[in-house]
């Protein structure tokens, strides 16, 4: 049996914020799950993410796809990781992306694997999906993870939340 411990959450405020950040993250956990809904203040916008300031060695696969027909494509992206979508200004008003981003064995000293599944949500043809599977190849633990807005702020009730994940002895995963 394991179990998912919240670590730490940020709901930006009304002033807005162009920057969330996780820091020192404790190493007691076998996995790292952060959920996160979105928008910013300005056009087509993408949140950036970091782990423990490395802005280098990301790469993976990406799936994508964009407006009502199943217009998808695929590609090896040398820092894809770091560009998830988000909800924009000219997107459906009091909207926000959906999202999530997986990193098993976070604290392993071997280089990080790293999943995501994102949509932007929007009343129009012009919504997105993109789901990755990445790595971070860096042999040190993941000790802090970094979000900004690559243009404009996160807006008011942006949020992101972090989960701590611990392996239970039969490898299963149950939510207590």
């Amino acid at each position: 049996m394991s179990a998912w411990t919240k670590i730490a959450r940020t709901v930006v405020g009304a002033s807005g914020a162009p920057t969330i950040v996780f820091s020192t993250i404790p190493a007691s956990f076998t996995d790292l799950m952060l959920f996160c809904s979105f928008r910013t203040s300005s056009v087509g916008s993408y949140a950036g993410f970091t782990f423990n300031g490395t802005t280098s060695g990301y790469g993976g696969r990406l799936l994508f796809g964009s407006g009502s027909g199943n217009a998808a494509t695929t590609e090896h992206a040398t820092n894809e990781i770091q560009y998830f979508e988000t909800n924009d200004s000219t997107q459906t008003a009091n909207t926000f992306n959906n999202g999530f981003l997986f990193m098993p064995n976070y604290n392993s000293s071997s280089n990080k694997l790293v999943s995501y599944d994102v949509v932007n949500e929007n009343n129009a043809v012009s919504a997105q999906q993109r789901i990755l599977a990445g790595f971070w190849n860096n042999n040190a633990a993941i000790s802090s993870i970094t979000i900004d807005s690559l243009t404009g702020d996160f807006v008011q009730y942006s949020s992101a939340t972090l989960y701590g994940i611990t392996r239970g002895s039969s490898g299963g995963v149950t939510v207590s």
